[in-house]
């Protein structure tokens, strides 16, 4: 059961952990987006759901740089949201971004004839 609180919280999170990433983690080779929020009904955990677009070996080092900056992430959080407690945050990778990139290329192979 998702109350209104919860999910202003989840939206600003959202909001605040993509400007975090942008402008605060460094080193970042792909594209990075947060896909979703999963917030606990105590607002004490949080899963963020963020898909990398890029090679694979982007892929992999994008994925070890959000994991190590996992604190700063959760530091900034409690620096921009007031909340009784900063939730825990748990980071969750995801394949959205190229799975969409993929199909976006099957629908234009098909409307220009390459695919029948």
């Amino acid at each position: 059961m998702t109350t209104l609180r919860n999910e202003r919280v989840r939206k600003e999170l959202m909001r605040d952990v993509s400007d975090i990433i942008r402008k605060e983690i460094r080193g970042l080779e792909g594209v990075v987006s947060v896909v979703d929020v999963e917030v606990s009904h105590d607002n004490a955990y949080a899963k963020i759901i963020y898909s990398v677009l890029g090679s694979p070996e982007q892929v992999e080092k994008d994925k070890a740089i959000m994991e190590r900056n996992t604190g700063k992430i959760r530091y900034e959080i409690g620096r921009r949201i007031r909340l009784r407690v900063t939730p825990e945050i748990k980071l969750v990778c995801t394949d959205a971004l190229e799975q969409g990139s993929r199909v976006l290329d099957l629908i234009n192979k098909i409307s220009s004839g390459e695919i029948k």
